[in-house]
């Protein structure tokens, strides 16, 4: 309090010495002068002094801790205080990553790895914690490479490697940094590196199932985007004085401007469903009445391709689902039917009551190769691409599918015999399925 009593009577001296020379110019600006500085000294002098003790002690508790002003608590400064052991803190530091970490010395032996790299190089004995090698590690040359880049040059590596951790493919983002010392030894002061890898096995996935996706759409809307300008240009080149020749180019523009707007419905139908924005009103729906309106819809193609619809589900059979979604899947599941069917064979639809709801679509014909069955259920995947895009399949019908049932909380599946036949078999909880987080809305 000593300095602040100085500080006051040096400021009411240099105030006087202010106001008479101020007050030899202008009389009333000196007075005004005057009452803003007393008034300014009566809040210093009344302003409460425990406050500034109280952030005297917290400014001198912090510093007695070792933390000055802008700072937190460090790691460095409980490992240096003993409070945390190093070893310890690296151990348990690293373990719990989820990276892979692998750390040599100079000579290219391994000197730590966490757990995470144990399980991504496991075929190359990497459960055992002995030094080894990095080349008994693992024998992928561009790993290899990234290291001895940073322990020779000193340089940073970043490279895409794969690895096969347990018989498992994954592909990481691997970033190599040279671990450095103050002292320089042997012209180098490189004491080995470390490396970090970065698991994006489903980053790439997900970028080809994407590139895929696209190069799809863009095959699949090429080919009626082509007729329909062939046909405009043909029409504006003087067909249009041919009636007859006009009319069939305007059906076949029609035709394929509808494959068009199928194929875009079809894509934000399955865009909307894969995103979780659908809301399903699961509640007890009459299975043999949806199989009836669905015959009646496909009819008239049934009757075009020769083919019988029969509808072997008991009258007042009930399921638990949403009655528009599983009257879609119904109808992609017989349309499809119809369409690789033999002229005078038969679709079926029968229903199964058990431990889950099944509901099979069998036709009679030509059967799926073997070794198309796994892929079935995939975007744009068609066994016989020319056949199909004639009929008029978009390639999405049983992908569509597939997720309309696992929305419900149950699954789709395939069994095929070549020249026999084909069933599909949708299989539905008895029980109504809990409503997935996410889903607002309906599709």
């Amino acid at each position: 309090m000593q300095l602040r009593t100085a500080v006051l009577i040096a400021f009411a001296v240099g105030l006087l010495a202010v106001w008479l020379a101020l007050y030899r110019a202008d009389s009333y600006a000196a007075w005004v002068a005057l009452a803003a500085a007393l008034f300014g000294g009566a809040v210093v002098r009344f302003y409460p002094s425990d406050r500034d003790e109280e952030s005297e002690a917290l400014h001198a508790t912090d510093a007695g801790q070792g933390f000055t002003s802008g700072t937190t608590p460090n790691v460095a400064g409980a490992v240096a205080a003993g409070e945390v052991h190093a070893a310890a803190l690296l151990e348990v530091t690293m373990d719990s990553m989820r990276e892979a970490v692998v750390i040599i010395d100079s000579a290219m032996r391994i000197v730590a790895l966490n757990n995470s790299a144990r399980a991504a190089f496991r075929h190359g004995g990497a459960d055992t914690l002995s030094p080894r090698r990095l080349s008994d590690l693992t024998r992928n040359p561009s790993i290899y490479s990234a290291f001895a880049a940073a322990v020779a040059r000193g340089e940073r590596a970043e490279v895409k490697v794969e690895a096969d951790g347990g018989g498992v493919k994954h592909i990481y983002d691997l970033h190599v940094a040279p671990l450095r010392q103050r002292e320089v030894v042997y012209g180098s002061d490189v004491r080995g590196a470390v490396g970090v890898f970065f698991d994006i096995t489903r980053l790439e996935r997900l970028e080809r199932v994407r590139q895929e996706f696209l190069s799809n759409v863009s095959h699949e809307l090429r080919t009626p985007l082509t007729s329909i300008i062939t046909f405009a240009e043909t029409l504006q080149d003087g067909a249009l004085d041919n009636e007859d020749d006009a009319r069939r180019f305007v059906q076949i523009i029609g035709r394929n401007a509808g494959r068009m707007r199928t194929l875009i419905e079809d894509i934000m139908e399955l865009s909307a469903i894969e995103s979780g924005a659908l809301s399903l009103d699961v509640r007890e729906a009459n299975l043999h009445q949806l199989v009836r309106e669905t015959f009646n819809a496909l009819a008239s193609k049934a009757e075009g391709c020769g083919v019988t619809l029969v509808n072997e589900v008991e009258p007042g059979a009930t399921v638990n689902a949403d009655a528009p979604r599983l009257e879609q899947m119904i109808i992609n599941l017989v349309e499809n039917a119809i369409k690789f069917s033999r002229r005078g064979g038969e679709v079926r639809v029968r229903h199964e009551r058990g431990a889950r709801d099944l509901i099979s679509v069998e036709d009679t014909g030509e059967g799926i190769p073997a070794e198309h069955l796994p892929r079935i259920f995939e975007r744009f995947y068609r066994v016989d691409r020319a056949r199909s895009r004639e009929l008029g399949g978009t390639g999405l019908g049983l992908a569509i599918v597939k997720h309309l049932a696992r929305a419900h909380g149950g699954e789709v599946s395939v069994r095929s015999t070549p020249n026999v036949g084909t069933t599909f078999t949708v299989e539905l909880p008895r029980e109504t399925p809990a409503p997935e987080a996410g889903s607002h809305g309906r599709g």
